[in-house]
């Protein structure tokens, strides 16, 4: 199966950290039953959800995206020797998959020149920075760092109210780096590139359009995690900071990109992690797109 491919001049690579099964969909959205989940598991279980062990399977990657004048990394994933004593399968973690995965597509962390985070969750920001002599210090050394103003804002007060190691070795080196960006969430990075608000999973969480003109790819971040979303809109996950924002956001969205031709690039979708949307009585159908 190719990670690479094309949205007219663009030259996008998803980076996969990991892909694994993860957690047990019941806990992972609370108002899901166990009956409308045993109603769908015949095509949740096509990928989406693990046979084995009735986990979510979610993957969790960067996109890499290479416009002509630009080379933009969206969202860094889990990151190494990072303490995550919360999640145990994130803890501290030394595997190289994802500095692999980003050789292979003939990028080094030299040639980036934004790194985009949607929002400042922990499996979003984790590679923005490495363990370099016991310091933190950025990863991509001549990257602007794309943060939502307000995003920033809001974590680093909660930051100040209760240590989360998250800021604590992820975001705030950056900050001391001079290398973030604080931007509004309705902001065109380039030609090629925009954001746009997608509030509710976190207060300033914005999505990615792609296409020069046109929109012909949108990346997700996480307004949107598992495929049983796109058919239930309204289904919250637990980690959301608003979860009744978060589902009108969603809904919105999926309103929006129905039918559009556009190509979703979804944060958490099992591979292929990309397709389109039609309709499925008051939801919506993610078909992926072909290996």
């Amino acid at each position: 199966m190719s990670t690479q491919f094309r949205l007219g001049d663009l030259e996008i690579h998803r980076v996969i950290e990991e892909e694994t099964p993860l957690f047990d969909p019941l806990e992972f959205f609370p108002s899901l039953t166990r009956e409308v989940l045993e109603e769908n598991l015949p095509w949740l279980e096509q990928g989406a959800i693990d046979r084995a062990t009735g986990k979510l399977r979610l993957c969790i990657q960067s996109y890499l995206v290479r416009t002509p004048h630009h080379t933009i990394l969206v969202d860094t994933c889990v990151g190494n020797h990072k303490p995550r004593p919360a999640r145990p399968f994130w803890h501290m973690k030394t595997a190289d998959t994802w500095e692999r995965n980003l050789a292979a597509t003939g990028v080094s962390v030299n040639d980036i020149d934004y790194v985009m985070c949607t929002h400042l969750h922990v499996d979003h920001v984790g590679w923005n920075t490495r363990l370099e002599n016991g310091r933190w210090v950025p990863t991509f050394p001549r990257a602007k760092y794309v943060f939502g103003e307000k995003e920033y804002a809001y974590w680093e007060a909660e930051h100040a109210r209760a240590p989360n190691p998250v800021i604590e070795d992820s975001v705030l080196p950056v900050v001391a780096a001079g290398q973030a960006q604080m931007v509004r969430t309705d902001a065109a990075l380039n030609d090629h590139v925009r954001l746009i608000p997608t509030p509710g999973h976190t207060p300033d969480h914005y999505a990615v359009e792609l296409g020069k003109g046109e929109t012909t790819g949108v990346l997700t971040g996480d307004l949107i995690h598992s495929p049983l979303q796109a058919r239930y809109p309204e289904l919250s996950m637990r980690a959301d900071t608003d979860q009744a924002q978060s589902a009108v956001t969603r809904r919105r969205f999926l309103e929006h990109q129905c039918d559009s031709g556009r190509l979703l690039c979804t944060a958490h979708f099992p591979s292929p992690s990309t397709g389109h949307l039609t309709r499925w009585g008051d939801g919506f159908r993610f078909m992926p797109t072909s290996a």
